[in-house]
């Protein structure tokens, strides 16, 4: 199963990050609309990404709560019709939230910056550190811990 080494923080001064991770990034910004609907899982997390009315991800995810780096295991599945199958999940399992968000991406190296705009509850970063083949979560957290200190991510920052 893919994994990555997460990090997820508040932000105070969205608009100088931005500038900073625009500086620091292999990409410019890809701005996404997106929706998340979160299904009541018993094991690990599950959720129907909207994109738009013929794109959506399922994404089925493992990871502790816990502040920090955190290992996350995780599967994609694609599909081009996902409010149907929203509609077949909430049936099934119940919907247990939904969040709504601008997110701002940004790709440096074999890491994920997302800048969000959350509906509701503010304004957040996240680091996904891709883990390659053979590497260690200690080495993804040594990447992620790295790039926190260059974009001023502080520890009182993260969620």
């Amino acid at each position: 199963m893919p994994a990555n080494i997460e990090i997820k923080a508040r932000v105070w001064d969205f608009e100088s990050l931005q500038r900073v991770a625009a500086k620091k990034g292999d990409t410019p910004c890809q701005t996404i609309t997106q929706e998340d609907t979160f299904f009541n899982c018993p094991y690990g997390r599950l959720k129907i990404r909207e994109l738009n009315p013929h794109l959506g991800q399922l994404i089925f995810y493992q990871r502790q709560d816990v502040m920090g780096p955190k290992h996350s295991e995780y599967k994609i599945f694609e599909t081009d019709d996902p409010v149907g199958l929203k509609s077949i999940l909430a049936e099934a399992f119940g919907i247990r939230g939904v969040v709504t968000k601008i997110r701002c991406l940004y790709f440096v190296g074999q890491t994920r910056i997302h800048l969000d705009d959350v509906k509701g509850l503010g304004k957040f970063i996240e680091l996904e550190v891709v883990l390659q083949p053979g590497q260690t979560d200690a080495e993804g957290q040594a990447v992620a811990e790295n790039l926190m200190s260059e974009l001023g991510i502080r520890d009182i920052d993260l969620i």
